[in-house]
């Protein structure tokens, strides 16, 4: 079994900063792309930004230039640096990874944790 656990969030003053985590672990042989998505209240879950193995990146425009994504593959974690954050960065940040076990590669979503910007 794999799990994806998240740490860090909290809250903010608008113009602030936070760093998320998330660490995979379980029986795995290789991660591939790790994602961030948010959910705000009332709205549907959105992608944010994703990594690939090789470290390449690609974010929403929303967020590009503000938020910095990272990952370390030796320990299977992706971390997501957010500068500048704004009130409508306010949601549920959720980890999304492609994960290679034993049974093949599947989808893995940690439990989300909340960031929330105001003043």
């Amino acid at each position: 079994q794999v799990q994806l656990v998240e740490s860090g969030g909290g809250l903010v003053q608008p113009g602030g900063s936070l760093r998320v985590s998330c660490a995979a672990s379980g029986s795995i042989i290789r991660v591939d792309t790790m994602a961030w998505y948010r959910q705000a209240p009332g709205k549907q879950r959105e992608w944010v930004v994703q990594i690939n193995s090789d470290g390449i990146a690609n974010y929403d425009d929303s967020v590009k230039g503000r938020f910095t994504i990272s990952r370390v593959n030796a320990n299977n974690t992706v971390n997501l640096q957010m500068n500048t954050l704004k009130p409508e960065d306010t949601a549920v940040y959720y980890c999304n990874a492609d994960v290679w076990g034993r049974r093949g590669r599947r989808n893995y979503w940690g439990q989300g944790t909340q960031v929330t910007v105001s003043s």
